[in-house]
C-alpha cells in the first residue's frame, strides 16, 4: 500500500471532545492517577519519562492522560477489534516496530468496538486504523495492514515530526533500570538506507542544511526515490521557516497581499500547520497576477508543497487541477 508522508501535525482528526472526560483511573507518566486537567510538563531531549510500559491500553475514559503523555513521547495508536482479522497480523509488527525504538514510542492499543468515543474521534473507518498522537494533536498514519519495512520508515518520519514539536523524551517503564528502556528483547528494526538514515539523523538534531544535503544526495544517486523526494520537501519547508515569527508572517502577507515571497511565507506556514487548502488557495488565487517568473516561482512552490502534503492527499488532486487549467 502507498504510504503517507507527514509533513506536519495537520488537525484532520479532532480529540478536543475527549479532553474533558472524567479519568476513571487514568495512569500518568509516572505509573499513578492524574488529577483532571493536570498537564504533563515539557521535557529536554532525551529525557527520561515514567510509564507503566511501553504498550498501553487506550480507553474513552483514561485518553486526556495518554493526550497528555503525547507531550513528552510520541503516541502510537492501534485500533484495532477482535472481529477483524487482519488486526491479528498488524499488531504484533507495531508492537516489535514500536518496542525497537527503546523508549522513543509509546503504543496505546484501543478496542474499537468497546470505545466508540475514540474510535469516531480517530475517524476510523475501518479496523485496523493507525494514528500518532504528538503534542496532544493527532495524526492519522493509514488504515488496513502494511508492511514492516515501510511501517518502521513511517514511524521514522513521526519521530522527525516530534523532534520538530519538541516532543523529544524517552519512557522509562516502571521497574527498569535506569537509564534502560525496558525494550531489550525486541527484534532490530529493519535498516533504512544509509543517506535515509542520515537525513533523519540530521533533521532529528536540527540540522536542517545538512539534512536537505543528504536528501539531495540521495536524490542524484537516485532520481526516483519518492521517499527523498518527499523528504526533501519536508525538510525544505521547515528550514525556511526556521527563524521566522509566525505573527510576523501572517502580518508581512496581509500588509501585501499581492507580493510574492510574502505570500509564499505565509503559504509555508499554512502548511505546516495543516491548513493546506488554505496554503494552495492562496497561491491559486496570486498566480494569474504575476508575470511568467513569478509564475514559475509559484508553480515550483506548489510541486514541493504537493510532494509535502502528500500526492495522494484529495486536497493536492484538487490544486493540481487548478493550476492545470491556470497553466494551459
Amino acid at each position: 500500500m502507498s504510504m503517507p508522508s507527514l509533513p506536519n501535525l495537520r488537525g484532520a482528526v479532532d480529540l478536543s471532545s475527549l479532553v474533558n472526560k472524567p479519568q476513571r483511573g487514568a495512569v500518568n507518566t509516572a505509573g499513578g492517577t492524574r488529577a483532571p486537567g493536570e498537564e504533563s510538563a515539557p521535557v529536554s531531549p532525551g529525557t527520561q519519562v515514567p510509564v507503566p510500559q511501553l504498550v498501553l491500553d487506550g480507553t474513552d475514559q483514561n485518553f486526556t492522560a495518554i493526550l497528555d503523555l503525547s507531550n513528552q513521547v510520541p503516541v502510537i495508536v492501534d485500533l484495532w477489534a477482535e472481529e477483524a482479522p487482519q488486526c491479528a497480523e498488524l499488531s504484533p509488527i507495531l508492537e516489535k516496530l514500536v518496542l525497537s525504538f527503546e523508549g522513543r514510542l509509546i503504543l496505546v492499543r484501543v478496542n474499537a468496538v468497546e470505545n466508540p468515543g475514540l474510535t469516531q474521534a480517530f475517524q476510523a473507518q475501518t479496523v485496523p486504523t493507525t494514528a500518532a498522537v504528538l503534542a496532544g494533536r493527532p495524526l492519522p498514519l493509514f488504515a488496513g495492514v502494511a508492511g514492516e519495512a515501510d511501517i518502521f520508515n513511517l514511524f521514522e518520519q513521526v519521530l522527525e515530526l516530534a523532534a520538530q514539536n519538541g516532543v523529544v523524551g524517552i519512557a522509562k517503564p516502571a521497574g527498569a533500570p535506569a537509564g534502560e528502556s525496558g525494550a531489550t528483547v525486541a527484534p532490530p528494526a529493519p535498516a533504512l538506507p544509509p543517506l535515509h538514515q542520515e537525513a533523519f539523523d540530521a533533521a532529528e538534531r536540527g540540522d536542517y542544511p545538512a539534512a536537505i544535503a543528504a536528501w539531495e544526495k540521495a536524490l542524484k544517486q537516485n532520481p526516483n526515490d519518492a521517499e527523498a523526494k518527499a523528504g526533501l520537501a519536508r525538510i525544505s519547508l521547515l528550514h525556511r521557516l526556521q527563524g521566522k515569527a509566525l505573527a510576523d508572517i501572517r502580518a508581512a502577507a496581509a500588509a501585501n497581499p499581492d507580493g510574492l515571497e510574502q505570500q509564499l511565507d505565509v503559504a509555508d506556514l499554512d502548511v505546516s500547520g495543516g491548513h493546506v487548502e488554505d496554503a494552495f488557495d492562496r497561491l491559486l488565487v496570486l498566480f494569474p497576477k504575476l508575470d511568467q517568473d513569478g509564475k514559475n516561482v509559484v508553480r515550483a512552490r506548489l510541486l514541493e508543497l504537493f510532494e509535502v502534503v502528500g500526492l495522494t492527499d484529495p486536497a493536492v488532486n484538487a490544486a493540481r487541477m487548478r493550476l492545470t487549467n491556470l497553466l494551459y
